[in-house]
């Protein structure tokens, strides 16, 4: 392969870095180990995956390397060469390092990996993609040759910091529980929160709502939508009348998120059986559309019987759905971040939310109180519409300061 040939994958590689802002970066930024020979960095789309790498390559190597190139599988230059073309190109002129993009547009994606990885062991490579069903099916094959790392959406944290109004660091859970009202009070102090985290329950979970606020929620849409025709068409036995099927099971939860879910009732309603109503549960789980919170007594994570059914981000339900209810808004942010921040969330008998086996939870308003919850051991009542919280009465929203 001549230069010319390459040369539309070197020129956009310089162009995208050349224009990454570098001024925020997401809290995985520092996590990962860009060490390793070989990094897997997942999440749904439209949380910064492509912002980051670039992030990474620019900080560096700088904007026009001879060491390390930025490639997106989607690209059109694709469409008339092989990856393996590219990489063996790169690789024979002295460049070290491969990140891929979009990796899940490429034919036997995990194949093309395992073979770079076998084939050029001296190649450093990061690859991403934003089908985490199709990332998830092919990382169990690679699973004992690469980092996995997982983005989430923002924190209210880091959309305080992408605003501009506040840096803070995360708040570790133990600290947050014993010592919330210092911290909240501090925080309070240095701007009108209430507000803002309104509007983050609204706009704030995916970076890119930055510069698209009047679509926002149509581009939400949009992202849910490719994510049910494209990604659930790769599932076994998913036809497009079950995806048409899945679409509905999506819109009804998000219409009424029952608390207490009746699954047989569900299924009726979407015409399916309970095996094909059970396997597209797990699929919109497993691409975050959807949280399937567990009763704390059961023995496995993934059941036929959820004590709760979520969607995955109050920004999914801002999209969805014209009127969202404010309780489940409440219920869904916490079970959010409290899953993003690493912790274990399931529903026990009493209260709302049982974390890491220990910790019990009521969720409400301003005036929820400990009627629920009264006596039991390590329990806490979170309150929306407070700024400063007292005794075991914590504010919402200082439950985003997690990661």
């Amino acid at each position: 392969m001549e230069c010319t040939d390459i040369k539309p994958l070197l020129e956009a590689s310089t162009r995208l870095l050349s224009r990454v802002p570098m001024e925020q970066k997401r809290y995985l930024y520092p996590q990962i180990d860009w060490n390793d020979r070989l990094v897997c960095i997942k999440g749904p789309k439209g949380t910064g995956k492509t912002t980051l790498i670039q992030q990474h390559m620019r900080e560096t190597f700088g904007i026009a390397s001879d060491k390390a190139i930025y490639i997106s599988a989607d690209h059109i230059w694709f469409s008339r060469h092989d990856i393996l073309e590219a990489i063996d190109y790169f690789n024979s002129h002295g460049f070290t390092h491969v990140f891929i993009d979009e990796v899940h547009h490429a034919e036997n994606w995990s194949r093309l990996v395992k073979t770079i990885s076998d084939f050029y062991p001296d190649l450093f490579v990061v690859y991403s993609g934003s089908s985490i069903l199709k990332l998830s099916k092919g990382c169990a094959d690679l699973s004992r040759r690469q980092a996995v790392y997982c983005l989430k959406g923002l924190s209210f944290r880091e959309y305080l910091s992408f605003e501009g109004v506040m840096t803070v660091s995360p708040i570790a859970f133990e600290d947050l529980l014993h010592n919330h009202r210092k911290i909240a009070g501090e925080i309070a102090s240095r701007a009108k929160i209430l507000p803002l985290f309104e509007k983050y329950l609204s706009e704030g979970y995916y970076p890119m709502y930055a510069g698209i606020s009047s679509q926002f929620k149509d581009r939400i849409v949009e992202i849910v939508n490719n994510v049910l025709d494209v990604d659930f068409s790769i599932i076994e036995d998913f036809t497009p009348a079950t995806i048409r099927k899945a679409k509905k099971m999506l819109m009804v939860l998000a219409e009424s998120c029952p608390q207490h879910p009746n699954m047989s009732m569900l299924y009726r309603e979407l015409e399916t059986n309970r095996n094909l109503g059970l396997k597209m549960l797990d699929a919109l789980e497993r691409s975050e559309l959807v949280m399937a919170i567990a009763p704390a007594k059961a023995k496995l994570k993934r059941l036929s019987k959820p004590e709760k059914l979520l969607l995955g981000d109050t920004n999914l339900m801002n999209a969805l759905v014209s009127s969202p209810d404010i309780g489940t808004a409440r219920e869904t942010f916490f079970a959010s971040q409290m899953r993003s921040g690493g912790h274990e969330v399931v529903a026990p008998e009493k209260g709302d939310f049982l974390v890491d086996g220990k910790y019990l939870f009521e969720i409400g308003g301003a005036g929820k109180g400990f009627d629920q919850i009264r006596d039991l051991p390590d329990s806490f009542v979170v309150n929306d519409d407070t700024e400063v919280g007292f005794g075991n009465k914590i504010p919402l929203w200082l439950f985003g300061f997690l990661y």
